[in-house]
């Protein structure tokens, strides 16, 4: 097969891995910064073009998009769908998990197990808004935020009115969200491939940090996780409509609630928690799924 990477980075782990696992199962790969290929968008003969040539003939595409490119990625990635090439994970999957409240209200609507979240723009009453979530303590996330950048705790509901209106005041969307004490500053990073997870990892906070994110000095170890665990991270990816995801679920004293789902999951993390190699189930899905034209929403939404 004929596989393109859509990563800005070819050395970062992930996408050396991903190379690694597919050459050694005899497929072709190509690495395409994401942000220098340009379309040609027409009804005939859609085409993306990379340095001046017109790509042809690749049989799957996998996303590595970064946040911070989402817009113009997932229109790369809605171009190769559009010329039939089988996408990993699909444009509008990504889309949806990229926006942290509509995938938090397709959750909901599903019947997903989630943390009491509020959202608000310019709310007139902000003590109305914490009651809502429970009260202090709090998390306050900023709608655009990764890795853990623009997530606070507020202990008391004085601070946590200090930091709204601070948030609010540049004009930003805010989740509020109530603070699940019992997980102790870990939560649990669930790998799905297809409809299995095939991996999970516990990743705990360093000392007085309630952010687990290991971009934040966070360790990783494996874990075992319950029905119930592994349940509801596949219900998540595939009301997602994500092939390949990492969930993120917290233990709470009502069972696991998803806290996030990560369309481009890191590889390192996993497989070095786990001794797992992820990279190779991730091309083996491809193998068994890719055919021509494959795609549900066919650049759809």
């Amino acid at each position: 097969m004929k596989i393109a990477i859509l990563s800005r980075n070819a050395k970062l782990y992930s996408t050396r891995r991903l190379i690694e696992a597919a050459e050694a199962r005899g497929h072709e790969v190509h690495v395409l910064d994401v942000l220098r290929c340009y379309m040609n968008i027409t009804s005939l003969k859609p085409e993306v073009h990379y340095k001046g040539q017109v790509l042809t003939g690749y049989d799957a595409v996998i996303p590595r998009i970064g946040a911070s490119v989402t817009f113009y990625g997932t229109a790369v990635l809605r171009q190769f769908e559009m010329m039939s090439v089988y996408p990993l994970n699909e444009s509008v999957g990504i889309s949806r998990s990229r926006d942290k409240l509509r995938a938090l209200q397709l959750l909901s609507r599903k019947g997903i197990g989630l943390p009491v979240t509020g959202f608000a723009h310019r709310p007139d009453d902000v003590d109305d808004l914490i009651k809502m979530v429970g009260g202090a303590p709090l998390v306050i996330k900023l709608l655009e935020g990764t890795q853990g950048i623009g997530v606070v705790l507020a202990e008391t509901e004085k601070a946590a009115e200090s930091v709204i209106e601070a948030f609010l005041g540049m004009n930003a969307n805010i989740l509020v969200q109530e603070f699940i004490k019992e997980a102790g500053g870990a939560d649990i990073r669930c790998f799905v491939v297809g409809d299995k997870v095939v991996a999970a990892m516990k990743r705990q906070g360093k000392e007085g940090e309630f952010r687990s994110n290991l971009h934040r000095g966070g360790s990783a170890n494996l874990i075992r996780i319950t029905p119930e665990e592994r349940a509801a991270a596949v219900r998540a990816a595939k009301t997602m409509g994500l092939n390949v995801c990492g969930v993120d679920l917290l233990r709470s004293n009502h069972g696991p609630v998803v806290m996030e789902v990560n369309s481009s999951p890191g590889l390192e993390g996993i497989e070095k928690a786990t001794g797992k190699d992820v990279a190779s189930m991730i091309i083996s899905f491809i193998e068994k799924n890719a055919k021509l034209g494959k795609t549900q929403t066919r650049g759809r939404g």
